[in-house]
């Protein structure tokens, strides 16, 4: 719609629910990192955790802990979040050139968090840890717990389970593992 010479956005993206992700500068050992701060207020969020053996008190202790601390994926709109991301000096937007938000898109990361909550134990890997190498096939599964989902098998040398690559572009991966039966070659 032009009014007055000025192009008007008819989608008011401040009010639109997205995927944000955001940084929590808090340290490791912090007690109350951003997403559980986020998980008291009401806030939907999601860290990709890991299991991790850390020394307490001179015994070693089995504990779940963020994979990458700084990275939390949060979903509301942008007047809920701002004024938190105001008042807590330790929680950040990441930003794309231009000072916008990164966000991801509902689809995928609906997808993502679906994929690793089935799982036991996934593996996570930055982008630049994965090589062309370990992208063995391009797959597609067929019944199971992860019907429907497509993506690269990756191939771990001297491992015996099959594991499916689930991508968030530019931030994350995970491998989920998945019995050979439900896999189609693409």
């Amino acid at each position: 719609m032009v009014e007055a010479g000025v192009l008007k956005n008819p989608i008011d993206t401040s009010t639109v629910v997205q995927w944000f992700v955001m940084r929590d500068l808090t340290r490791s050992n912090a007690k109350m990192p951003a997403y559980k701060m986020l998980q008291e207020r009401g806030v939907r969020c999601f860290t990709p955790m890991t299991e991790q053996i850390i020394v307490r008190n001179g015994r070693r202790v089995r504990c779940v802990v963020p994979y990458i601390h700084d990275l939390v994926f949060v979903c509301g709109t942008r007047d809920e979040l701002d004024p938190i991301v105001a008042r807590v000096a330790t929680l950040q937007y990441r930003y794309l050139r231009g000072r916008v938000p990164m966000t991801v898109r509902t689809k995928d990361m609906e997808r993502f968090i679906a994929a690793v909550g089935i799982t036991k134990t996934p593996q996570y890997y930055r982008p630049e840890e994965i090589t062309p190498a370990m992208r063995s096939r391009m797959v597609r599964i067929i019944g199971g717990r992860l019907d429907g989902y497509e993506g690269w098998l990756l191939a771990i040398r001297g491992s015996r389970a099959k594991r499916l690559l689930i991508e968030l572009p530019m931030l994350l991966s995970a491998a989920v593992e998945v019995e050979p039966e439900y896999i189609q070659l693409l």
